[in-house]
């Protein structure tokens, strides 16, 4: 037996959990460039690579859930 809404859930808090990541990294490169404005490039950059990941490993795990979805052939 096979619930399939458990991967609708399993998707939605890849996605939550995508959007606090993002948060949290966006919040902290704020609080770095107005500790060292001089560092602007170089945190905007790492941030931005750092925010690229955590949405590659939100999207890893939404294709993982709709997978578990789909119904068996």
């Amino acid at each position: 037996m096979v619930i399939y809404g458990i991967a609708a859930i399993g998707a939605g808090l890849a996605a939550i959990g995508a959007g606090v990541g993002i948060g949290n990294i966006g919040g902290r490169a704020m609080e770095a460039m107005a500790r060292q404005p001089e560092m602007h490039g170089k945190i905007q950059s790492s941030a931005l690579i750092l925010a690229a990941f955590v949405e590659a490993v939100a999207l890893f795990g939404v294709v993982v859930a709709l997978l578990q979805a789909a119904p068996n052939a």
